[in-house]
């Protein structure tokens, strides 16, 4: 059915990168939600209220809170399109992370209050009536919502929406609750035993363990996460691919928004080549990373001593020296100053943040395995910890 609605109401639905197109899946997506979730909330209702169930009741307003969730992620869709402004040079694409936080603070609220329900339901039992009409409405549930996780995961997929992924979680969840709901009533059918209440704190703590992962889920981007592993490759893929680029590093992505990222790196480039030459080279791969990974680039070139023996040889030797102090410790910027007395490396080395030595134990250990491979050398290190 979506897919159907995406080829009527979406103009070129196949261009999942264009902005418009990412945000007309978005708010399709929320429209169809919100129906959805309001059938799905006054079938509930009515077979909670005929039956007396209590988890029946907490699963149909959970079906409420998913439709103004929608909402309210309808809302966030429509104000990221914003474009930038005075304000808000970078633009408005964090509303959806903002509007995917509302969004999790509802179900935990709602979550909250169901479960103080069941308690009071667990505490003053009451029998539930059970009806044919009542199990037809919560198998149809389960299908349903097994449904909108498929399709929202289906559009997170394509578009690369935290909130659609959170979205299709949480209906993945609400199918897992109303399965839990629909056990309760056939136990209370055919034993006779209520765990009604149980159940209904169940399902109250499948809502909040949602909402968890929802808030966990957007407040992330907006802490400011790192890039993908994917994303990194693809741009030192692009970039490494000219030959003028002999080494990149200092790799900076900054994420205002689906869509609206900015990336900064270090390009090394040999000290003897035509300088604009090399800077037009840079330009290119700047648009080149644009076009490619709708981003906007911006490239600071390093000059550095390629056909230098000596320095290609120390370069290989401290850069296996700082491995055997961490795998992952990697050199850039590495320069050498000749004196009478001694000789001066000059280098900075980039941490990951998994290292748990300090940057000056880092500094320490590297200066004194320098030191023992050649008591003439001196390190002078600068310690980064990695961006990405």
């Amino acid at each position: 059915m979506f897919s159907l609605l995406s080829r009527i109401f979406i103009k070129q639905p196949e261009d999942y990168a264009s902005p418009a197109v990412r945000r007309a899946y978005g708010m399709l997506a929320s429209f169809l939600g919100i129906a959805l979730n309001v059938l799905l909330f006054l079938g509930k209702y009515l077979a909670g209220a005929a039956s007396g169930s209590i988890a029946v009741m907490s699963d149909a307003f959970n079906n409420l809170s998913d439709a103004a969730s929608s909402v309210v992620t309808l809302i966030g869709f429509r104000a990221a399109g914003k474009q930038a402004d005075e304000d808000h040079p970078f633009g408005h694409g964090r509303m959806e992370y903002i509007a995917g936080f509302v969004v999790s603070m509802i179900i935990i609220l709602l979550g909250f209050e169901l479960g103080k329900s069941a308690v009071q339901k667990i505490l003053s039992p009451e029998p539930a009536e059970t009806s044919a009409l009542t199990i037809v409405i919560l198998v149809v549930s389960v299908c349903v919502k097994l449904y909108m996780s498929f399709y929202n995961r289906r559009i997170a997929a394509r578009i690369d929406s935290a909130a659609m992924r959170a979205t299709a979680t949480d209906s993945l969840s609400d199918a897992v609750a109303t399965t839990v709901v629909l056990i309760a009533i056939l136990v209370m059918h055919v034993t006779g035993v209520n765990i009604d209440g149980w159940c209904g704190l169940l399902v109250a703590g499948f809502i909040l363990y949602a909402g968890y992962h929802a808030a966990r889920d957007t407040i992330s981007p907006l802490l400011g996460n790192p890039p993908s592993a994917e994303f990194v490759y693809q741009v030192e893929e692009i970039v490494m691919a000219h030959e003028e680029v002999v080494g990149m590093h200092d790799l900076i992505v900054h994420n205002y928004g689906p869509g609206r990222v900015l990336v900064s790196l270090h390009g090394e480039v040999s000290g003897d080549g035509d300088i604009f030459l090399l800077h037009d080279q840079i330009d290119l791969i700047e648009r080149e990373l644009e076009e490619k990974l709708h981003c906007e680039a911006t490239i600071h070139m390093d000059p550095i001593e390629t056909d230098n023996e000596e320095i290609a040889r120390l370069r290989v030797l401290v850069s296996t020296l700082a491995r055997e102090i961490h795998p992952e410790l990697t050199i850039h910027d590495f320069r050498m100053v000749s004196g009478k007395t001694h000789t001066n490396l000059i280098f900075d080395v980039v941490a990951p943040h998994t290292l748990r030595l300090s940057d000056q134990e880092v500094e320490h250990q590297l200066t004194e395995k320098i030191r023992a491979a050649d008591a003439q050398y001196f390190a002078v290190i600068r310690v980064d910890r990695a961006y990405s």
